[in-house]
């Protein structure tokens, strides 16, 4: 990694929590970030919730341990337990960026956004699309051009491409790719939507 990456990484770490606390406002203000008018939205993080709150508990927990384990110790003890009760919204805000930043097909734009929580915003162009289809994964092996967004280690809808777009990743690498694995709390409507947009008609 270069220096001037090196020195733009606290930013890029900064942003990143800001995203979060802001996703976990729109959550509690049942918000969508990102949803246009004549468009759609496609949820993903439904088989994620149960996971998402197992973490938290477990976080919970530990922090109760640290703090009877630290009660003699109460400079240690604080500097834990806000650690510990950071990480617990850090986990939550996780889960809430994943529900307030879904899927979005716009097809006045022409455009189909595939994202993950406040990681990955690819835009794709419809008229890229070569092929859309219902396909559920639960191996993923890492290869050139080629996108995976796994929720719970599964994707159940492949987005093939006649020209690549491009992947920007957390730290500002950029490559493209021309196949995009994702996953939809619905995947058939999500491939239906996007063949209906593809056709002209209108997403109901």
């Amino acid at each position: 990694m270069s220096a001037a990456s090196l020195v733009a990484v606290p930013s890029l770490l900064v942003r990143h929590e800001l995203r979060l606390l802001a996703s976990l406002w729109l959550w509690a203000a049942r918000r969508t970030h990102g949803a246009v008018a004549g468009g759609a939205v496609f949820g993903y993080a439904r088989g994620q919730g149960a996971m998402t709150a197992g973490f938290a508990f477990v976080c919970a927990v530990e922090s109760l341990t640290m703090s009877v384990l630290l009660r003699e110790w109460p400079t240690a003890h604080h500097v834990v337990l806000v650690l510990d009760l950071y990480t617990v919204v850090i986990v939550i805000g996780l889960h809430a960026a994943s529900v307030v930043r879904p899927h979005v097909l716009d097809p006045a734009a022409g455009v189909l956004r595939i994202r993950r929580a406040v990681h990955v915003d690819v835009r794709i162009p419809l008229e890229r699309i070569a092929s859309v289809r219902r396909e559920l994964r639960t191996t993923h092996e890492r290869t050139d051009g080629e996108l995976d967004l796994a929720v719970g280690s599964q994707t159940s809808v492949t987005v093939e491409l006649a020209e690549p777009v491009v992947h920007v990743s957390f730290f500002g690498r950029r490559r493209g790719v021309r196949v995009v694995r994702c996953h939809a709390d619905d995947p058939g409507a999500l491939v239906r939507a996007v063949e209906r947009a593809r056709e002209g008609h209108a997403v109901p």
